[in-house]
């Protein structure tokens, strides 16, 4: 299974534009593990600290590639949300999950190991990949597979459709 190392983040010494250039020069997307309020609040702190609104558009589009590279937003999301953020407190999430909603069942240890799953044999059918998941269990005792072994196949395609599998398992073909 993909097991991911954790880094804690100091962005203090990005004091410049200059600086926040070379940062996006020498890096790749960075996976943001925080809860979407977090991330609000730092996208926020950001924008505050580079004086976004007194900017000019060519350094306005340094610190969104910024954003959009150490946060995983899209350009567009991010647009938005630094457009309703200028003050402290103003980049809350607007939208809750209702009270009544189900507790999901797989959880996103269980898709990531569906998309190693998959990797590792190529994509295999629904009923070809529910089956190995079973005997994963069933017969070789893997533990990881304990819910994914009773999974039935309309739902495992849910799970390929999920963002965090399509993050980690992107196939790429021919056209």
């Amino acid at each position: 299974m993909l097991h991911g190392m954790v880094i804690q983040m100091n962005d203090g010494q990005l004091q410049t534009l200059a600086q926040l250039q070379a940062f996006l020069d020498g890096t790749t997307a960075v996976d943001f593990a925080l809860s979407a309020e977090e991330r609000y609040g730092f996208i926020g702190r950001t924008v505050r600290r580079f004086g976004y609104w007194r900017l000019k558009r060519a350094q306005k589009a340094v610190v969104l590639r910024f954003l959009e590279r150490v946060s995983g937003y899209s350009r567009q999301q991010l647009t938005r949300l630094v457009k309703r953020g200028g003050e402290p407190g103003a980049l809350l999430k607007r939208y809750r999950g209702s009270r009544a909603s189900f507790a999901s069942r797989y959880t996103l240890a269980d898709v990531l190991l569906l998309a190693h799953t998959d990797s590792l044999h190529g994509t295999l059918s629904g009923p070809a990949t529910k089956k190995l998941m079973e005997r994963a269990w069933g017969l070789y005792g893997d533990r990881r597979y304990e819910r994914l072994s009773g999974i039935s196949v309309a739902h495992l395609y849910n799970l390929r459709q999920r963002s965090g599998y399509q993050r980690h398992r992107q196939v790429w073909t021919k056209t």
